[in-house]
């Protein structure tokens, strides 16, 4: 159509427009918001790196995460992980080469530290974040039990969880430019 062509430039010339001025805007110069405090920052300072940094002090049991996701998991996510509305956790494994792939935490995750990352941030869909550090280590337990990666009773903890050797570990070819990243002291 004609006016395609317009449209994509008006697009370009108004995406440009925001990018100058955000780079000419002094910093607070809108008035708007404020600095947050530490505290506040470290409320959101949660993530976990695959090495396990960022774990909180906490443990859980394949036990006690059966009933945790019993309770807030299943609805969606389906009795032992299969045939919920929402997404399959468990199975798929040795489907990733096939025509039919099924992506799962036990097919396709390469780290266990980010099911408990997920969980943690995402988890239960109906209230994010609601989950106790003990309850996110017991359900990511049960999750990777379910998926013959842990026994049935394993314990997990910020300890042994980045210990965890996911079977599609070496699925993935980190960028070249987080390769260098060391481990905090």
């Amino acid at each position: 159509m004609p006016w395609e062509p317009f449209a994509m430039s008006c697009h370009r010339v108004l995406l440009a427009i925001a990018l100058a001025s955000s780079a000419i805007a002094p910093a607070g110069a809108y008035d708007f918001g404020r600095q947050p405090s530490a505290a506040e920052i470290k409320l959101w300072d949660i993530d976990v790196r695959p090495d396990g940094v960022g774990l909180p002090v906490g443990s859980g049991s394949v036990a006690h995460g059966k009933t945790v996701y019993e309770a807030n998991c299943s609805a969606c996510h389906g009795e032992r992980g299969v045939g919920g509305i929402k997404e399959r956790l468990v199975g798929g494994q040795g489907s990733l080469a096939t025509s039919m792939p099924i992506k799962t935490v036990g097919s396709y995750w390469p780290y266990a530290t980010t099911l408990y990352d997920y969980i943690r941030r995402a988890m239960p869909y109906q209230a994010p974040g609601t989950l106790s550090d003990d309850d996110t280590y017991a359900v990511a337990a049960y999750i990777l039990s379910l998926n013959g990666i842990l026994p049935a009773d394993a314990k997990l903890d910020q300890a042994t969880l980045p210990k965890i050797r996911m079977p599609n570990r070496d699925g993935f070819v980190p960028d070249r430019e987080f390769s260098d990243v060391r481990p905090a002291r």
